[in-house]
């Protein structure tokens, strides 16, 4: 459970850049913002702002997950592709391989989540307190105990794809928070990529869709 898949350095990977959208590719086991701790000062956000110091955080990925993430140039855009985010406008595609036969091909999980306070940063599962969320899933391959799906998250709750597909019985390959540790072995990181993203630029107007394909 203490061991943590870190990212050799490595030059950032850019999707797309303008003067008003920056798009990376985040390495799994990167923090996207700096830590407290001496340790987790390496971020992403430290890194693109050594390259583009007028970069301003919009979202975050979880530290174990890679893939899409947005940044913008300007403080409108900022606050724009925020709005976007809260008003739940961002299409965002995930891949995860998870444990298991996940049947059927495609249902939602909708439950609601909340922070597991004497177990921060874990999340937890509870239908009184906790703030509405939902997964869609499509089932992609299937192979010897395990699934791999594409993940719709309707909601952006912290743990969020995490947690539901442990609700769901399937926890995602090699989670070191949800997964039991015969699972967590079977990968040195997490199984989880955000592969798209479509969003409207704030300053043209147009749709943009972002790709970036699976690593496992």
């Amino acid at each position: 459970m203490d061991f943590v898949y870190r990212p050799p350095a490595a030059p950032l990977e850019v999707l797309f850049q303008d003067q008003g959208v920056l798009v990376v590719n985040k390495p799994a086991g990167l923090l996207s913002v700096p830590g407290r701790a001496p340790e987790h000062r390496d971020s992403l956000e430290s890194r693109i702002k050594a390259e583009f110091p007028a970069a301003l955080l919009v979202h975050r990925l979880d530290m174990d997950t890679s893939g899409v993430m947005v940044f913008a140039q300007t403080k409108d855009v900022q606050r724009a592709l925020g709005r976007q985010f809260e008003l739940r406008q961002v299409d965002k595609v995930y891949v995860a391989v998870v444990t298991g036969d996940l049947q059927p091909d495609s249902g939602c999980v909708d439950l609601p989540l909340i922070v597991d306070w004497p177990n921060r940063p874990l999340q937890m599962v509870d239908h009184e307190r906790g703030k509405p969320a939902q997964t869609g899933w499509r089932v992609l391959a299937r192979g010897p105990a395990r699934t791999r799906v594409s993940l719709l998250p309707k909601t952006g709750r912290s743990h969020q794809l995490r947690v539901h597909m442990r609700a769901l019985g399937h926890p995602i390959v090699g989670d070191r928070f949800y997964a039991p540790p015969d699972v967590i072995a079977q990968s040195d990181r997490l199984l989880l990529h955000a592969e798209r993203l479509s969003l409207t630029h704030p300053q043209t107007g147009a749709r943009l869709h972002f790709d970036c394909p699976c690593p496992f």
